[in-house]
C-alpha cells in the first residue's frame, strides 16, 4: 500500500497534506507516529470515568492531529465529539464517540497495514 492509497482508504486528503509538508518521508514519519499517541485511550477511559474535561482535551487533541495529517473522516467525527464535550458530557457524546471509535479503528488498521507493507 502506498501512502496515497492509505489516505484514500481512510478518507484523507493526501494532496492537501502533500502541499503543506515537504515530502512523503516526512508525512510517513508523522502518520506512523499517530499509532503511538495515547489520546484515543485517554478519550475512552475519560468517558468511562465520566471525566468530561479530560475527554474534551483528548478529543480536541485527536481532532488537531487529524487536521494536521489530513485524516478528514476521523477529523470530522472527532470535531463533532469535541464540540459536544465542550459543555460537558451531553447525550450526543455517546453516539458521537461510537463514530469516533469506528473511524479511529479504520484509520489505525489502515496505518498498520501500510506499516507492514513497508517491511516487506
Amino acid at each position: 500500500m502506498t501512502l496515497q492509497e492509505l489516505y484514500t482508504e481512510i478518507g484523507g486528503d493526501y494532496n492537501e497534506v502533500r502541499g503543506r509538508l515537504p515530502s512523503d518521508k516526512f508525512i510517513q514519519k508523522f502518520v506512523l507516529k499517530f499509532l503511538d499517541d495515547k489520546s484515543y485511550d485517554l478519550l475512552i477511559s475519560s468517558l468511562e470515568q465520566g471525566n468530561s474535561e479530560e475527554a474534551f482535551r483528548a478529543a480536541h487533541t485527536i481532532k488537531g492531529m487529524c487536521q494536521n495529517l489530513g485524516f478528514n473522516t476521523l477529523l470530522a467525527s472527532s470535531a463533532e465529539l469535541t464540540e459536544a464535550l465542550r459543555s460537558g458530557l451531553t447525550p450526543e457524546a455517546g453516539p458521537l464517540c461510537e463514530r469516533v471509535k469506528e473511524d479511529y479503528g479504520r484509520t489505525v488498521t489502515a496505518i498498520r497495514s501500510f506499516q507492514e507493507g513497508m517491511s516487506t
